[in-house]
């Protein structure tokens, strides 16, 4: 059965200090249990501060970094290298520093990709690879250990906005259109496929997050507000700063 926890911390310096310590201890136990771990990454401010401070910590050294797939849950559907691609956030903050085996790395395509400006050939062949990566007789996903995701001042989770029609989508990858940030084009993961990972980890800080994450752990509806309707299989952590735990109940806190 699933949990929830709740975990403040002071501000967001020690919020993204914090966050990276826990990702380094989750992938190193994924690898001692599995020989392998599945990463899944979110864009943002903190999600880059997330990253920059994975490179700095020693302890990243730890992890055989050859042996971790990294998936993205969304990804503006822009050209490769756009300075607006989660992609592009991701490998100038911690990637590009990593050994990484090139062939673990899965980016989801760009609009200058093989699927040229077709946002939904792109989404599909991202399904198709993650379906590559799944192990025979599973569902057409691999495993997700760790699936990081910001909240928005709307409380939407990777490209999954309230009211959008990508909230109520089934199948495991989306073209989203006319998403209400710019770009309006691009690409996420659905709910579903989220709600496959063994951990999801929502990672917010500011005052203007609160309203999204106290409604989302008040119970929202998951239309609504997106964020209250991920959950991991194992567990659900909820990595919060104290701006943005000011609406959550003081029974949920966890105060570091």
């Amino acid at each position: 059965m699933s949990e929830t926890s709740v975990v403040v911390h002071a501000d967001t310096d020690v919020l993204a200090q914090a966050v990276a310590a826990r990702l380094i201890v989750k992938l190193i136990d994924a690898q001692a249990d599995r020989g392998e771990a599945g990463l899944v990454l979110t864009g943002g401010r903190v999600a880059a501060a997330v990253q920059r401070a994975v490179r700095e910590l020693p302890a990243r050294d730890a992890v055989d970094w050859s042996r971790v797939d990294v998936w993205w849950g969304d990804e503006r559907f822009l050209p490769a290298g756009h300075p607006e691609r989660n992609e592009t956030q991701a490998r100038e903050a911690l990637l590009d520093a990593l050994p990484l085996d090139p062939a673990r790395l899965h980016p989801m395509p760009a609009s200058d990709g093989p699927d040229g400006t077709d946002p939904e050939a792109a989404a599909a062949r991202y399904a198709a690879a993650l379906a590559s990566a799944a192990r025979p007789g599973t569902a057409p996903l691999p495993h997700f250990d760790v699936l990081l995701l910001g909240v928005g001042e709307d409380g939407h989770i990777a490209s999954v906005f309230p009211e959008h029609p990508v909230a109520y989508e089934t199948r495991p990858v989306s073209a989203v259109r006319g998403s209400p940030k710019p770009p309006p084009i691009r690409i996420s993961l659905t709910i579903p496929a989220i709600n496959t990972a063994e951990e999801v980890w929502l990672v917010a800080a500011g005052a203007d997050k609160a309203r999204a994450v106290g409604m989302a752990m008040a119970g929202a509806g998951p239309v609504q507000v997106p964020a209250a309707g991920v959950r991991g299989v194992g567990r659900t952590l909820w990595l919060l700063d104290r701006a943005a735990a000011t609406d959550v109940k003081p029974t949920f806190r966890s105060l570091r």
